[in-house]
């Protein structure tokens, strides 16, 4: 399997992850009205898998540099 393919799919299965866990049942679980360090637990939970996510995409995208052969033929540079 090629890198940008397999890049691709990391990418997918993080967007599906991520729309499991911003979903109504999960979001249910902290709908409380329990504080924690004066923000509601619902505020807090939104914002740190927000932010763990920027993190994850971050590290995906920028882990390892794809080598030239992999890129689509459009963004090859002709060598004459």
């Amino acid at each position: 399997m090629s890198p940008v393919r397999r890049k691709i799919q990391r990418l997918l299965a993080l967007f599906a992850f991520g729309c499991l866990v911003l979903n109504y049942p999960l979001l249910a679980l902290f709908s409380k009205i329990a504080l924690w360090y004066g923000i509601p637990m619902l505020y807090m939970y939104i914002f740190t898998v927000w932010f763990v996510f920027i993190l994850i995409i971050a590290i995906v995208t920028e882990r390892k540099k794809l080598p030239r052969t992999s890129f689509p033929p459009i963004f090859s540079r002709k060598t004459e």
